[in-house]
């Protein structure tokens, strides 16, 4: 009898974190390659999988768009899958051309390096890395990519026509406004495909974007391996009004999975009102019915936005940082917002004072820029002020002074000494 009891418990387990999983792929998967159906007769069976996301580190962070994976890989590792984490720090330096209206600049080797530094501890805030049973494995890409020679580049490009890479909608776009497509970016789908390969994956997860680049790889293994690959396209994040990509680390303006809890708080509210549920869906864990109830809410005007939002705050700080520290940055916006005080905790940041700096180095130097080209982005929007004054010119040259102020935005500051 007791024998039986536990059995009945351990499968009463495993249908429960099935049936966890099956609701993450319905709730963060927009697409199932060859189908779900044939996904879940797999996972039935009880066949462990080998998954992986891949991602090119063009910025230092990993932000909220990269979530919705790990929240979704999250659940395969609590099944005991296996997830690897690919770094693509050799893909970083072709280029991705996905969503590109113009070639991508390559990244040097050494970009690459200082920009993934701490990708393993911002993913690690989602994925378990320290699991003693199953921990995410975290891999590098050169490992295998720089090793090809070119009979290996031919042998992959044989295996995609010059038809299939030009149909792409990025490059018909390119070629009908009489702009470049170079051969280098033809080969970046063949290098991020031949990962799968290398790895001998059971399947990708990534953003739709990426489809292109992950059906690519389920072509290869196939080739290769005589190997079917389950490819889940993540839904990404975008404004519904612009259609526009929410979170982008090439073009700045995203929360990233390490922004401090004041940060993350702020930038949440700073949102614009129609993004607030697709975040709430795609970037947390609150259950979907919770989220539709406030939609209804909001209907029946017994629910504000400017509410609903402080709640993803709230909630976003905590599921990353703790339920003190959403306390606290909850707080510290009201007082510093509500009360138009400066924030109590601003970083004073020690730069070269004996030469004048140009805004887009000094930015990133301290911090409140990830990239020059952000930093110009800026202040081209006229969000940014030294010591209270709108700055115009991002040319213009700016001379160190003790305790000068510098903002970016409504919540990020900065005193260089």
């Amino acid at each position: 009898m007791l024998v039986r009891q536990r059995q009945s418990v351990i499968i009463w387990r495993m249908e429960t974190g099935l049936e966890k999983l099956r609701e993450a792929i319905d709730r963060y998967a927009e697409k199932v390659f060859p189908s779900k159906q044939k996904l879940m007769e797999v996972l039935e069976s009880g066949k462990k999988l080998t998954m992986y996301h891949g991602v090119d580190p063009t910025a230092p962070q990993l932000h909220f768009g990269h979530a919705t994976n790990y929240l979704l890989l999250r659940e395969f590792q609590n099944l005991g899958h296996k997830i690897i984490l690919l770094i693509g720090d050799f893909t970083a330096r072709i280029g991705d051309p996905t969503g590109k209206s113009q070639t991508r600049k390559p990244l040097t080797s050494e970009e690459v390096l200082l920009n993934s530094k701490t990708y393993k501890k911002q993913a690690g805030i989602i994925l378990d890395f320290l699991s003693k049973k199953n921990p995410v494995l975290l891999c590098y890409n050169s490992s295998w990519l720089q090793k090809l020679t070119l009979q290996d580049v031919l042998r992959l490009a044989a295996e995609v026509t010059v038809g299939q890479m030009i149909k792409r909608d990025m490059f018909q776009e390119r070629m009908k406004t009489g702009r470049e497509v170079y051969l280098h970016e033809f080969l970046y789908p063949l290098m991020q495909g031949y990962d799968s390969v290398a790895m001998n994956v059971d399947g990708e997860v990534g953003g739709t974007d990426q489809m292109f680049n992950m059906l690519v790889g389920r072509d290869l293994e196939r080739a290769f391996l005589n190997k079917e690959k389950f490819v889940l396209t993540t839904t990404l994040l975008v404004n519904p009004k612009t259609g526009k990509k929410l979170m982008s680390k090439s073009e700045g303006g995203y929360i990233a999975l390490n922004d401090s809890p004041q940060e993350m708080y702020g930038k949440v509210m700073a949102l614009p009102d129609e993004v607030i549920f697709p975040c709430l869906s795609l970037c947390t864990q609150i259950p979907l019915e919770k989220i539709a109830g406030m939609q209804e809410d909001i209907k029946r005007g017994e629910l504000s936005k400017r509410n609903a939002k402080a709640f993803l705050a709230r909630e976003s700080v905590a599921m990353y940082h703790g339920a003190e520290e959403a306390d606290e940055a909850e707080k510290e916006f009201i007082r510093v917002f509500q009360g138009e005080e400066l924030p109590s905790d601003i970083p004073v940041i020690r730069v070269e004072s004996r030469k004048a700096w140009i805004i887009d180095a000094l930015l990133v130097r301290i911090k409140l820029a990830s990239s020059k080209s952000e930093a110009r982005r800026l202040v081209e929007q006229g969000g940014v002020k030294v010591d209270g004054v709108v700055l115009k010119d991002e040319k213009t040259p700016i001379r160190i002074r003790k305790g000068m102020l510098i903002q970016v935005g409504k919540r990020r500051y900065a005193r260089v000494a």
